[in-house]
């Protein structure tokens, strides 16, 4: 490859040569005794590719043309915050791990120089953690206001259970009519959310970004094998809500960072009338650890927003559904994800307990990771669905997820 500039001296001999005689001198390798005396680096003018063109030597003409267009490519990569190599290919090409990136910013710059450039991927760039992607919290994994990513797991699964609520009934209220429910039926979940401000209480310089999302999830259990009473859906969960977020980088024992602290309020319902009308409000708290990017620890404790004793639905659900939960995310490898959830009240002895498993199926767009999962979950406690709140019982299943973030 030629020299990426054409080295000349005012006092040199070949400097006073013309431009197209340099640049044979170069790709030749002939400048002979004439480039000691050169001190100083110019580069060629910016209408070089004119006298570039103008010449009829085949080799000359190369030479020009390769040097006018190496000098056209910018000198850095493109800035990028904080970025670290996928952990999968991280340890085989010698490149820095996600702590020693978190540690030493300068060493993970020097990876452009082994041929991985920054790019501007955003909440898609796998150099950063999934964490930080999931709630943007750095500007490089910032992917704008007022677009929709994928919240909870948009999913269609069929399930099986040891039993199914047949007559729902909640405290104060008369008892529905009874329907001849299987146990066997589908679930469909949508889930979105967009963010609709950041920067509130950051600035870039601290190189963290706080937000602000809406949310929206819904979800439905379809009566869909039950043809003797028309398939009807047995029931339909509506929760939009709104949070804050706000990003924190703290290490913690065993080499877990603290990444994100934040706060919100939550409306769910199922939009039925009496005797099966479910509803309530409820504001929280959350935060969340990784480690290396493959484990994930999120909690969140949340209170009711009291409402009259007559217009209560559901009085002592969060004594049922709990005051609080525990997630335990694992990346076990780039195809498959094992999470463990668990819901309760300490000393109330009720709760629920869930157990995931996602195996990503093909590949995404350009080679990417497809979004496309296989979706395993065993749940067994109360509150799988609002109408179940005070309903215990234990449900398999089985279906395919699209997670988008």
């Amino acid at each position: 490859m030629f020299s990426t500039s054409v080295v000349r001296s005012h006092s040199a001999p070949w400097a006073r040569l013309p431009l197209l005689a340099q640049l044979a001198l170069v790709a030749t390798g002939s400048t002979g005794g004439l480039l000691p005396g050169a001190h100083a680096a110019e580069p060629l003018p910016g209408d070089a590719w004119r006298q570039c063109a103008a010449t009829t030597d085949n080799q000359a003409r190369l030479a020009c043309f390769d040097t006018w267009a190496q000098q056209q490519q910018p000198l850095t990569p493109p800035p990028a915050s904080r970025w670290v190599a996928p952990a999968a290919s991280a340890n085989a090409e010698g490149l820095p791990s996600i702590e020693q990136a978190a540690q030493a910013p300068m060493a993970v710059a020097d990876v452009a120089g082994q041929g991985l450039t920054p790019t501007n991927g955003g909440c898609r760039d796998p150099r950063y953690s999934e964490m930080s992607r999931f709630y943007e919290l750095e500007p490089g994994t910032d992917c704008g206001t007022f677009s929709f990513r994928g919240y909870r797991p948009m999913s269609v699964s069929i399930t099986t259970a040891n039993h199914v609520n047949e007559q729902p009934s909640s405290p104060g209220k008369a008892p529905s009519t009874a329907q001849p429910y299987k146990t066997e039926e589908m679930r469909i979940q949508l889930s979105a959310r967009t963010k609709i401000a950041s920067g509130l209480l950051t600035d870039s310089s601290s190189g963290r970004k706080d937000s602000l999302w809406v949310g929206y999830t819904q979800q439905s259990y379809w009566q869909v094998f039950n043809g003797d009473i028309s398939r009807p859906f047995r029931t339909t969960d509506h929760e939009p809500e709104i949070f804050y977020v706000y990003p924190t980088d703290a290490q913690l024992p065993f080499g877990w960072r603290w990444r994100f602290s934040g706060a919100g309020l939550v409306h769910q319902s199922n939009g039925q009338s009496e005797p099966l009308s479910r509803s309530w409000n409820r504001w929280y708290l959350m935060t969340g650890a990784e480690l290396d990017n493959r484990f994930q620890l999120y909690a969140r404790l949340w209170k009711r927003i009291p409402e009259g004793s007559g217009d209560d639905d559901n009085p002592g659900i969060q004594n049922y559904i709990g005051r609080g939960e525990i997630k335990l995310g694992w990346n076990v490898n780039p195809q498959n994800y094992l999470g463990l959830t668990a819901r309760g009240s300490l000393g109330k002895g009720k709760g629920s307990g869930r157990i995931e498993w996602l195996r990503t199926l093909g590949e995404g767009w350009n080679g990417g990771k497809s979004n496309l999962r296989l979706h395993v979950q065993l749940f067994s406690g109360y509150g799988d669905s609002l109408i179940d709140y005070n309903y215990k019982r234990t449900m398999l299943s089985v279906g395919l997820s699209l997670l988008d973030f």
